[in-house]
């Protein structure tokens, strides 16, 4: 294969996902593992929100309820709580998973830079 049909190749695969929808996972929790996967709306971001009892609740939210006091409206059983809104895909998962998404990526990225320059 030549250097730029694999240099192509490698661009395609990056900008593949860019008209997609964002993704979050959705599940409310005391594990911090989840595996369900929600398709949001384009104004939607991803919110993972843990309760000081240590239950953890992710979703697609509207970007705009991404404030402190209207999650405070919309969880009124929740006393106490810290958010992250994020908006790339499955940006709400648990510290732990994001570390290892992270460094895969990494591997990966360097195992196809290496390829195109072979």
């Amino acid at each position: 294969m030549n250097k730029s049909l694999r240099i192509g190749l490698v661009f395609f695969l990056a900008t593949f996902s860019l008209g997609s929808t964002l993704q979050c996972y959705k599940c409310s929790d005391y594990s911090g593992r989840c595996s369900n996967v929600q398709d949001c709306t384009y104004e939607d971001a991803c919110l993972s929100l843990s309760e000081r009892g240590g239950k953890t609740i992710r979703r697609c939210i509207r970007y705009t309820d991404c404030d402190n006091a209207r999650l405070t409206q919309m969880f009124p059983a929740v006393s106490g709580f810290t958010y992250r809104c994020c908006s790339s895909n499955l940006c709400n998962a648990s510290p732990a998973t994001l570390i290892s998404r992270s460094f895969l990526g990494f591997l990966v990225s360097l195992v196809v830079f290496w390829c195109c320059l072979i």
